[in-house]
């Protein structure tokens, strides 16, 4: 049987009003009477009607997750660490998956689910900002991602650049100096790839090293396969440098399945570093150094600015838009260090 507020209320003699005001946190509620009325909805087993609450005040409790491709292993653990915000905040988080494809991140953008949703996380590849010029939706939209957009709405991503230039920085460390980079995509200067490529150029050029095109690996995608290709391309092309710096951990991956095959040894001759700190990295033959992004720190800043908008509450305080920063770290593992 489902308990309401009103047996909360006559289990602990208090008035309705006084339920709801504990059930919904109001300050004004003495420790006393608060730990009174919570006694009661232990006793009871009261939960509230959130979907209830939401409808209430014109809104649905739901937000929308809208990423490139679930079955990238970054976002989806990106996906994970969103639910488990949202739901700090009483908010159930809706998936999208967009393919990476242009139509289909300014559909969502749009608004197609603008009845459904309360608010939309969007992690863009292909959207451009002459896309989100016109929308007038009133959900309020982050952007996610190291897309580099002159927009008003928030926008959450680590330094791209900076955590490039770390990686290389690592294996220039370890007296490497021929360092590939695997991922790159030639046609798009906006993409995650370009800002990557950037500081592998320049880290290079810190050190005083050149950053010649026969060390750049382009690729159409983002998985094994294209790891494995551009891996595959770069060796047959008669370069064989001594340190990988890939665009992710899945072409890393890739890549280092190639070199094995080809009989180079990772470290020893073909140092690798990806990017996103996947878990497949930590549990290969050969562990990945990676690149690890704060993912926990990017799904709580996009949920709280979401509610914040909804609230009309900013953080810090004002109304327009901001660039927030989450923090990364470099995780070295066996493919530069070795067995330790």
């Amino acid at each position: 049987m489902t308990v309401s507020l009103k047996d909360v209320a006559e289990r602990a003699g208090v008035s309705i009003k006084t339920v709801s005001n504990v059930v919904n946190n109001y300050r004004h509620v003495t420790p006393a009477m608060r730990a009174r009325v919570q006694l009661a909805i232990d006793e009871l087993g009261y939960r509230p009607n959130l979907t209830a609450r939401h409808l209430r005040k014109g809104r649905t409790g739901i937000i929308a997750l809208a990423v490139p491709e679930l079955g990238n292993p970054y976002f989806a653990e990106l996906a994970g660490s969103v639910i488990d915000v949202a739901a700090e905040h009483e908010y159930t988080v809706l998936l999208d998956h967009t393919g990476g494809r242009r139509e289909q991140e300014v559909l969502v953008s749009q608004g197609f689910r603008a009845r459904v949703i309360d608010g939309l996380i969007l992690s863009p590849i292909e959207l451009e900002t002459e896309d989100l010029l016109g929308r007038d939706q009133d959900a309020p939209l982050v952007l996610l991602g190291e897309r580099e957009y002159d927009l008003p709405y928030d926008h959450i991503a680590i330094d791209n650049v900076a955590a490039a230039r770390t990686a290389v920085r690592h294996l220039l460390d370890l007296g490497r100096s021929r360092i590939a980079f695997l991922g790159a995509r030639t046609d798009r200067v906006n993409e995650p790839s370009h800002l990557r490529l950037r500081g592998w150029r320049a880290e290079l050029k810190a050190a005083g090293l050149p950053s010649p095109d026969s060390l750049i690996a382009p690729t159409g995608g983002w998985d094994h396969a294209n790891g494995a290709d551009a891996m595959n391309r770069l060796l047959d092309s008669g370069v064989t440098p001594d340190a990988v710096f890939a665009y992710n951990d899945l072409i890393a991956i890739g890549a280092m399945r190639v070199l094995s095959e080809r009989g180079l040894r990772v470290p020893e001759d073909v140092a690798v570093v990806g990017f996103d700190d996947i878990t497949e990295g930590r549990y290969g033959a050969v562990t990945l150094t990676t690149i690890s992004p704060d993912k926990q720190t990017i799904a709580r800043l996009a949920v709280r600015s979401v509610v914040n908008r909804l609230l009309g509450t900013g953080d810090p305080v004002g109304t327009g838009p901001r660039e927030l920063r989450a923090d990364f770290r470099l995780v070295e593992r066996e493919s530069t260090l070795g067995r330790v």
